[in-house]
């Protein structure tokens, strides 16, 4: 007679403090990311021990498939201790038997286990042996692996990720150009602030402007409003504005300032040299302004970030930015602000999301701005369910990838 019991319905409060509390924790696997994914059925299944203490957790998405089948999926899932073989047994053929009365073709899954982490910059570490052996305890109940794949197109998560620790000083964690970019903000008078859904059309509107600049299709107003309905306690948005006209002011002060100082004849050669000097730098920034001060009057959102927290993790989702505004530096002071909040309402890690594997895109580049730590993740299994159809709905299934990616 088994020690563990399977139940397919866990509730709430049980379900999210089992997965807040674990080292596997991650928002994808939260009790309320199935009301994200409204587009997929879904299961809270776990497994309890002889003592009625759950002991593994997981958030199975249900994806419908033609002539009745499904796909089971649990991104960064399942979470339960992966080195407990009988546990891990246990879970997956019950979830299993589960997936057959759905006419289910495989299960798909992705969990947070650690392959090695690292320092951007340093040399790669070897593999975690720990979870080289984690590796083969989940290929020995039948998972495939897809292997230690490198690009984000790859699989349905991206198996790179790059975040950063707790400190108690971003400031001086970060690199010191990093730090010269958000005191150019702060100087332009960019200020960032936390807002409530309030301001979720002028971050929609931001989001927008990324997606024309980048040629991609991201998220809309409404997929952000459900983001904070859902996790209203933890989502986190910030926008950077600014008022240019400020800056034009600021900078027609100095020129007026320093142009008095040249009239007086006690001005020396030296103190001379430096107020044509500012004089100078001011008129050009004025005169790269000029568009700007044409095209936008008064208080302007430029940039704005949307972060959830869960378990001691932050989730930085989206972000976004006026490129009418780069000079303004908004997105550094933005994701210097998101992290310094993070850590001061005391949560341990801030992630930043995925990267490709090659560390060499241009989402790499950006994010080790901000010094940041490699996570390097397991990757993605498959478990046939109906064997006979595995192959043929592999297949399917990644033409159905391709093709989305492509849209």
């Amino acid at each position: 007679m088994s020690i563990y019991h399977f139940e397919i319905n866990i509730q709430k409060e049980d379900y999210n403090k089992f997965v807040e509390n674990h080292p596997y924790c991650n928002l994808l696997q939260s009790y309320q990311w199935a009301d994200v994914k409204k587009n997929w059925d879904h299961l809270h299944t776990g497994v309890y021990d002889e003592n009625h203490q759950l002991v593994a957790a997981g958030l199975v998405l249900i994806k419908s498939l033609p002539f009745g089948f499904t796909m089971f999926y649990l991104p960064r899932g399942p979470i339960l201790d992966y080195k407990n073989k009988p546990l891990l047994k246990y879970y997956f053929s019950e979830l299993k038997r589960i997936a057959k009365k759905r006419h289910c073709l495989f299960i798909k899954f992705d969990p947070e286990i650690h392959m090695r982490d690292y320092d951007f910059g340093t040399e790669q570490p070897e593999m975690d042996p720990e979870s080289m052996k984690i590796l083969d305890n989940i290929q020995s109940v039948g998972a495939f692996h897809h292997g230690f794949t490198t690009y984000i197109a790859e699989t349905a998560q991206a198996r790179f990720h790059m975040g950063v620790r707790k400190n108690d000083d971003m400031d001086h964690h970060v690199p010191r150009s990093t730090l010269r970019s958000k005191n150019v903000a702060i100087r332009k008078h960019v200020h960032v602030d936390l807002v409530d859904r309030s301001g979720l059309d002028e971050f929609a509107k931001v989001m927008h402007m990324t997606e024309q600049r980048k040629n991609v299709q991201l998220r809309n107003e409404e997929y952000f409003k459900l983001l904070m309905e859902t996790y209203p306690d933890t989502t986190y948005l910030f926008l950077a504005s600014v008022d240019p006209q400020d800056r034009k002011s600021e900078l027609e002060e100095t020129i007026k300032n320093n142009q008095e100082k040249l009239d007086s004849e006690e001005l020396g050669n030296k103190a001379r040299k430096k107020a044509n000097q500012e004089i100078q730098q001011a008129q050009q920034e004025l005169d790269s302004m000029k568009e700007i001060l044409d095209k936008y009057q008064g208080p302007q959102v430029i940039a704005g970030g949307l972060m959830i927290g869960y378990g001691k993790t932050v989730e930085m989702l989206y972000a976004g930015m006026n490129e009418d505004f780069r000079t303004f530096r908004p997105q550094y002071l933005t994701y210097m602000t998101q992290f310094s909040y993070a850590f001061e309402h005391g949560y341990d890690y801030v992630t930043m999301g995925g990267v490709e594997g090659t560390l060499k895109d241009g989402l790499s580049v950006y994010k080790s701005n901000f010094n940041p730590v490699v996570n390097e993740f397991i990757g993605e299994f498959d478990l046939p369910v109906n064997k006979l159809l595995f192959k043929p709905a592999q297949k399917a299934y990644e033409m159905l990838k391709k093709r989305n990616s492509s849209d």
